[in-house]
């Protein structure tokens, strides 16, 4: 060669080859991940939409289950106070209907018992009731009056049926108010008054019953 010549490198040899290719294989590798990334992304976000209405399906099952159980709980205790309810109705009905025949037994028996008091048994107390009310005699002097040949000349039965009925008699008033006459209208003594309410021979008031009255003599 005559002439020194310039010798041309092989094209791969050249340093900005191997940049392009490293920027286009960079490139590449980029995109890569970026369509891997995008691809994977729907997966994701639908797996995320998938648990959330997993969890969504779950929380309104437990609301709907849990409301349920409360309304069967509010039922089954309007149930049992209704049931009690209507225990109480029944037993104070069946109450009601026990008094009201017991009632009705005691009122036959009362009449049936009336029905069968004889005429003149009556007859003596109601003539009793008017001794102790008007002249205020001891359960003693009303006996002797119904049963005196110069009283009334009562049967002994029917004078004792009619003491043996003088109902809601206080013998210690009718003693009081026996001693008061005696007191205002002869002006006796307290043991004068004592001795007439308790003489066989005056009121035969009990030894009690005088000494009531005298004790609340004014």
């Amino acid at each position: 060669m005559t002439k020194k010549e310039k010798v041309k490198k092989p094209f791969y040899k050249k340093w900005w080859v191997w940049l392009l290719a490293v920027i286009i294989v960079g490139s590449i590798a980029t995109g890569g991940e970026d369509d891997t990334n995008q691809d994977a992304s729907p997966e994701k976000e639908k797996t995320s939409e998938a648990v959330a209405s997993t969890n969504d399906n779950s929380e309104k099952e437990a609301a709907e289950k849990e409301e349920a159980e409360k309304k069967a709980a509010e039922e089954k205790a309007a149930a049992e106070e209704a049931e009690k309810e209507k225990a109480a109705e029944e037993k104070a009905a069946k109450e009601a209907e026990e008094k009201a025949k017991k009632e009705a037994e005691e009122k036959a028996a009362e009449e049936a018992k009336e029905n069968s008091v004889p005429r003149e048994y009556k007859s003596a107390l109601n003539k009793a009731e008017d001794y102790v009310t008007t002249m205020n005699l001891s359960k003693a002097g009303v006996y002797d009056q119904l049963t005196s040949e110069y009283g009334e000349g009562f049967p002994a039965e029917a004078a004792q049926y009619a003491i043996d009925n003088l109902d809601n008699i206080d013998w210690n008033a009718i003693a009081l108010k026996k001693a008061k006459s005696y007191a205002e209208s002869m002006d006796m003594s307290d043991s004068a008054i004592y001795d007439q309410l308790v003489s066989d021979y005056g009121e035969k008031f009990t030894a009690e019953e005088a000494q009531y009255a005298i004790d609340n003599l004014q």
